[in-house]
């Protein structure tokens, strides 16, 4: 397809009057910028001002900061962010770099930039003055160097050209003063790539919790609709099979071999809901915490476990969720893979950290980059920013070692 050619602008779209609101915006910003460069400025003209003008600068290097983002955020609606959150004391600034920056900004950029505001600001006036020649030459009078005698000249009308050509440019002249401006503004006033990457860094592991905490929220649903709608249904279906099995006695065998494998069938529907619904999220685990759901998955572990567990306090529900799979996991794996005849489990918190220890007797040789198994264990972990250690030489025993955060 034939792309067609952009239709041209109108004139009045391309060409900006020194009236325009535009170039009115853009003169007050540069001049209210005049007064934050220049005191720098003059005290740079003499060198011996540099011996406190630099201490100045990094002491009030906070107020000339906020003083500039309130003006940009106030004259031209942009807003330059900190790279710092407030309250950073001097140390953490000066590690980041960010006070030097700040007094770059001040003690070069600044300062520029209020000498070229200046001069285009001043270019109003003698365009102005230029353009209006034909309404007060007549005052200057006759017989100096600028007035050899009456009526107009043709340096007049050069002068009047000039004039009104250089009111013709002096709105782009603005624009691209305050734009450089804004662009210096924000590359030293504001954060750095590696800044910006570190607040990514921030926003995507806080994302990742919210979404870890939402699916624990999701199963916790499910559980719940579960236990109280399809289970309680079954149950109800089991009791009625079962109550029709003790009183029906006149009906055919046929009829009733059918109500005994429906009420078996009904019995063990129960119990797979109920393991699924456990699967999902125990309600000991959210009842009574890490412990007591440990001690339920041990008892009725095939494989002998011994548990031991020092958790003073509770940690938060979703890393609780996290380690309870991850030993529900393991110890099937351990019974179903590593034949193992023996397990240790070892829970341990101290400070921040959650430390879990599994170690079995088994044939070792596991893979967590082969077994879809492992390789979900590391992702649990990974997904509340937890490390997950495997241990498993050929003969066994094989050790699994998590650290998990207490808070998200």
């Amino acid at each position: 397809m034939f792309k067609s050619s952009p239709r041209p602008q109108p004139i009045r779209s391309v060409l900006r009057a020194p009236w325009s609101a535009a170039a009115r915006r853009d003169s007050l910003f540069l001049a209210a910028g005049v007064p934050l460069g220049l005191p720098c400025l003059l005290a740079l003209s003499d060198p011996k001002n540099l011996w406190f003008l630099i201490p100045l600068s990094v002491v009030g290097s906070d107020l000339l900061t906020t003083a500039q983002r309130s003006r940009l955020h106030a004259l031209r609606g942009v807003s330059v962010p900190g790279r710092l959150p407030a309250g950073a004391g001097w140390s953490a600034r000066i590690k980041a770099g960010f006070t030097w920056r700040q007094v770059a900004h001040h003690l070069v950029a600044a300062p520029l930039h209020a000498v070229l505001a200046a001069v285009a600001l001043s270019l109003w006036g003698a365009g102005l003055l230029m353009a209006s020649v034909y309404a007060w030459a007549w005052l200057i009078p006759f017989g100096g160097p600028f007035r050899a005698g009456p009526g107009w000249s043709t340096t007049d009308l050069w002068i009047t050209l000039t004039g009104l050509l250089v009111l013709a440019l002096l709105p782009w002249l603005l624009d691209g003063l305050a734009r450089a401006e804004i662009r210096t503004a924000s590359a030293l006033l504001g954060p750095n790539r590696a800044d910006l990457l570190a607040r990514r860094v921030e926003d995507l592991a806080e994302s990742r919790a919210g979404v870890v905490d939402a699916a624990d929220a999701e199963r916790r649903r499910i559980e719940r609709d579960l236990h109280d709608g399809a289970q309680q249904r079954l149950v109800s279906l089991a009791m009625n099979l079962g109550l029709a099995r003790r009183v029906l006695h006149d009906i055919p065998p046929e009829a009733m071999q059918v109500i005994v494998e429906a009420h078996q069938e009904a019995q063990a529907a129960i119990e797979e809901l109920r393991d699924l619904v456990r699967g999902l999220h125990p309600v000991v685990l959210e009842d009574r915490g890490l412990d007591a759901a440990l001690s339920g998955i041990a008892a009725r572990s095939p494989v002998p476990v011994r548990l031991t567990v020092d958790l003073p306090h509770r940690v938060a529900p979703t890393v609780e969720a996290v380690a309870y799979f991850t030993v529900s996991e393991a110890l099937t794996n351990a019974a179903k893979h590593a034949k193992a005849s023996r397990v240790d489990l070892t829970l341990r918190q101290t400070a921040d950290r959650l430390h879990i220890t599994i170690t079995d007797d088994g044939v070792g040789g596991a893979d967590a980059s082969r077994g879809s198994g492992l390789h979900g264990l590391r992702q649990r972990a990974a997904s509340v920013d937890g490390t997950f250690t495997l241990t498993s030489p050929r003969g066994g025993p094989t050790t699994i070692t998590m650290e998990l955060p207490c808070e998200l």
